[in-house]
């Protein structure tokens, strides 16, 4: 029997852009130490701002990228990095301009806001356009901004957290690229104590052709609180490459919890290179849930810094490529603490030529005593022309550590497919189960009852993407 290779993600909904949108300013294709200049001087931004961008874009000058996916496509001289949409930052969504307001809700937000979590922000290219954060959590001394006016409300406190020693702006060529011409983002702090039970999420929308989107995101959790956030990203498809690179710090304290749930669906012009790290201590929890669907290119390896003593990352994503799509994601783990503890458990599916990656690290130091690390990495090809690599990365300096490291590839075969269609299926609806399946286990943990948006975007991924 011959398996037809006929099922594709219907991505009308992700794919158009607004072709009526205005901007108060377009930047010219390219990177200059004027446009960095001028996008601090929109911003209003301190002298400290400034030259930390300013460091950055002479550390990204003289730097070079050698790891990971061929990024050949990408010439960062047509990248445009700064389009300033025409609207202000409003906290009232009747406030939001008509045609940004309809893209929006053509992608789920605000209902989701209105339905289920306690606060939503919005951006659009390159600033924020909505951002509004329930009473009640106001009144518990939670804040979530926008980044922009957080370096305006709580610079000092921006200041110590923003790209210091969690992300410094010399990590890595992008990295240094995002400090220079960073725009907008999320800054959450959660105060001592404080338990948000419903999450917080934020939208980031790219709409310009050869855009850049650079969004910073930020979130402290103080002693014995917790929060759960959740992220989705799009844009819409165009002949012409367009660039993300956002930043992602989290700041997990004693005894403190942060979920942060990622799904990423950039067409599949879009090179998504992006950075995320969280530093965790004593006591403290980071659970990183991660779905990459969309880009032509992704290098995402999110990181748990296990600082203090019994802190722990659980690490789990779902990563699907198609024709065109190199998914090259994983994890990072850095032991520091006694009695720390990791899981990594990625899921990759490729299909049409499709090549998914896991590349991850484990390191665990010598005064780590105790530390245990569980890595799983299981692919699904649901044809002969789809690929899949593991790159492992192991340092084992403790002799008291534990690290289990187990990996699978299976493909959809014949005899599967066969079977079930034997039991009355069709040969849509047998993949569609096999697919399933494979996929329940981390699906389930995401935030589906909190987040139509992203409940749909997932469904229509894994599930409705088939027949």
């Amino acid at each position: 029997m011959e398996i037809t290779k006929d099922f594709e993600i219907d991505r009308s909904r992700y794919d158009d852009h607004n072709s009526n949108s205005n901007s108060k300013y377009v930047a010219k294709p390219g990177l200059s130490e004027e446009l960095i200049r001028k996008i601090s001087s929109d911003k209003n931004e301190p002298e400290w701002m400034l030259n930390k961008r300013l460091r950055a874009y002479k550390a990204f000058q003289n730097s070079k990228l050698n790891w990971g996916p061929d990024l050949i496509g990408l010439d960062l001289d047509e990248i445009i990095y700064y389009v300033n949409p025409d609207a202000e930052n409003s906290r009232t969504w009747d406030d939001v301009p008509e045609d940004i307001k309809k893209t929006f809700e053509k992608l789920g937000i605000p209902q989701a806001e209105r339905e289920s979590l306690a606060g939503v922000g919005g951006q659009y290219d390159s600033n924020t356009v909505y951002h509004n954060l329930k009473k009640e959590w106001e009144d518990l001394g939670v804040i979530f901004e926008d980044m922009d006016t957080a370096v305006q409300k709580y610079p000092e406190m921006v200041k110590k957290y923003f790209m210091t020693n969690c992300v410094p702006i010399s990590d890595h060529k992008f990295a240094m690229l995002h400090a220079a011409v960073w725009s907008g983002g999320t800054f959450i702090h959660i105060p001592e104590g404080v338990t948000v039970d419903i999450p917080l999420q934020a939208y980031f929308r790219m709409n310009a052709s050869k855009g850049g989107q650079f969004e910073h995101t930020i979130i402290v959790t103080e002693k014995n609180s917790t929060i759960h956030y959740i992220e989705g990203c799009s844009s819409p498809r165009y002949a012409e490459s367009s660039l993300h690179a956002g930043c992602v710090e989290l700041f997990v304290g004693e005894g403190a919890k942060i979920v942060y749930s990622s799904i990423e669906n950039w067409s599949k012009n879009t090179y998504n290179l992006n950075t995320k790290r969280a530093i965790v201590q004593k006591n403290g929890k980071i659970e990183w849930l991660n779905g990459n669907m969309g880009s032509g290119r992704t290098m995402l390896y999110p990181c748990s810094v296990l600082l203090g003593d019994n802190s722990q990352s659980d690490s789990i994503g779902i990563a699907f490529s198609a024709r065109g799509q190199n998914q090259d994601t994983g994890s990072k783990v850095i032991h520091i603490g006694k009695n720390t503890r990791s899981l990594i458990k990625a899921k990759s599916i490729s299909k049409d030529g499709g090549i998914s990656s896991y590349r991850g690290l484990v390191k665990i130091g010598k005064n780590a005593d105790n530390a245990i690390s569980v890595i799983e990495c299981d692919a699904l090809l649901v044809d002969d022309e789809s690929v899949s690599n593991t790159y492992p990365v192991m340092e084992v300096e403790s002799q008291s550590a534990q690290v289990i490291h187990e990996a699978t590839i299976g493909k959809i075969g014949d005899d599967e497919i066969f079977y079930l269609m034997s039991r009355g299926l069709t040969e849509e609806q047998s993949k569609q189960m096999i697919v399933s399946g494979f996929a329940n286990d981390v699906i389930k943990k995401l935030p589906f009852e909190y987040a139509v948006e992203l409940n749909k975007l997932i469904e229509m991924e894994m599930e409705d993407s088939i027949g």
